[in-house]
């Protein structure tokens, strides 16, 4: 099964061009080492209706499986979740649970972490942590589970 993922890095400073993003390029070799086509990339700032712009515009180019980094904390403009469950049809909470759990065996502020996945229209959405490493780790525990998940996503209901 081919995934397309569009990738969407989150984080105020990287969209004014302060530092360059790096969650973003980390995210993108993992996808690419998994066999998974990268075909969408952002870099935005921490407001929400940009957010949701982006995650529905990615998911209406195909994007079956759609990658945040960052804004995932419990900063004030720490709002990705907030944007993704405005927007999602269903939360898929074993993904953040098995996140926060296996994160927690390397540090404990991942309990902090508000990552979490949903399905918006037809496409998977995970919203991994900000820090390069913690994204690409992250992605890793729940990696198994993605294709199955963005092929449940993508079936087309049928009528009764």
């Amino acid at each position: 099964m081919t995934i397309t993922v569009g990738i969407i890095t989150i984080s105020d400073r990287a969209a004014a061009g302060e530092y360059d993003d790096l969650g973003g390029p980390a995210v993108k070799e993992a996808a690419e080492k998994r066999g998974w086509t990268v075909a969408a990339e952002a870099i935005l700032a921490d407001e929400l209706p940009r957010i949701q712009e982006t995650i529905r515009a990615f998911a209406a180019q195909g994007c079956g499986l759609i990658l945040t980094t960052g804004g995932t904390g419990i900063a004030a403009r720490d709002v990705t979740p907030e944007a993704i469950r405005g927007i999602m049809r269903v939360e898929l909470p074993g993904f953040g649970e098995a996140m926060r759990m296996e994160s927690l065996k390397i540090t404990p502020n991942a309990i902090l972490s508000r990552s979490l996945a949903a399905v918006v229209e037809r496409s998977l959405v995970i919203a991994l942590p900000g820090k390069p490493s913690g994204a690409v780790e992250c992605l890793h525990i729940v990696a198994g589970a993605v294709p199955h998940a963005v092929k449940l996503a993508q079936r087309v209901p049928t009528s009764c």
